[in-house]
């Protein structure tokens, strides 16, 4: 067993920062791997072994790249959400009705998670995809589900994430964001000003369980200069919250 190191053990600490270099660089070879996360290539070479006998890591001509056996665990752990499937069906049919990128947020030890995210015909293209994950303060998904926690529970995530920025318009001060998630309690939804793509707005409603819990919150991204007006003050936020009532209807009886 790998020696601990802070009440972690230093080999499975090695074994995710190989498969998050992977990620990231989505395919690399055996020398970039090393050089990633700082350690020799025979002991890197060990881990990719184990991990390609399990298929969790492929090997295509001289570079690695994530297995498929990722897709069994990563599905597993959707299914846990019991909504995950009405939540598809309301991001899809959003998709169709504003052209514009849409997901489904949900909330994790404090990180936002996309359980589906669909880009509409005029969507833009940007990193959010299923998996991907982000600071709740930082998106107005992330923000709609802040909102609803509670205090004690708000506060904690903030000492253990704290405020990073994504952009210079994140914000990244606790007065302020809490003045911020006070004003979505009252309007019923989340605005994000390019605070995590320049250039793109967002307004996201959050979404509750039939026991009163925020389980997660839909969301609509676009570019700024179509996301303003009539349509971004209104029109939008009333088709958001009108999706997330029936979401909630139909996830009441099933």
């Amino acid at each position: 067993m790998g020696k601990e190191i802070d009440g972690t053990i230093k080999s499975d600490e090695t074994l995710l920062k190989i498969l998050e270099t992977l990620r990231v660089c989505e395919r690399a070879t055996l020398t970039t791997i090393a050089d990633e996360v700082g350690m020799s290539k025979s002991t890197v070479h060990r881990h990719l072994k184990t991990l390609r006998n399990r298929r969790f890591v492929t090997k295509v001509d001289d570079e690695y790249v994530l297995g498929l056996e990722f897709l069994r665990f990563g599905g597993a752990a959707r299914e846990r959400y019991s909504f995950h499937r009405q939540s598809k069906t309301i991001v899809q049919q959003v998709a169709d009705q504003t052209g514009e990128f849409v997901g489904f947020l949900a909330e994790d030890q404090g990180i936002g998670t996309f359980l589906y995210c669909e880009m509409g015909t005029e969507g833009v293209p940007s990193e959010a995809r299923v998996g991907q994950n982000v600071y709740l303060h930082q998106t107005a998904s992330g923000k709609a589900i802040f909102a609803h926690l509670s205090e004690e529970r708000r506060e904690a995530i903030l000492d253990e994430h704290g405020l990073p920025p994504q952009t210079d318009n994140t914000i990244t001060d606790r007065k302020e964001l809490r003045s911020e998630l006070a004003d979505i309690r009252d309007r019923g939804y989340a605005i994000a000003r390019e605070e995590y793509v320049e250039g793109l707005k967002a307004i996201a409603t959050p979404a509750f369980s039939p026991e009163d819990d925020v389980i997660g919150s839909l969301v609509v991204a676009g570019p700024s200069h179509r996301m303003r007006g009539e349509q971004f003050e209104s029109e939008l936020p009333a088709l958001i919250q009108g999706a997330v009532k029936e979401f909630e209807l139909t996830i009441s009886y099933s």
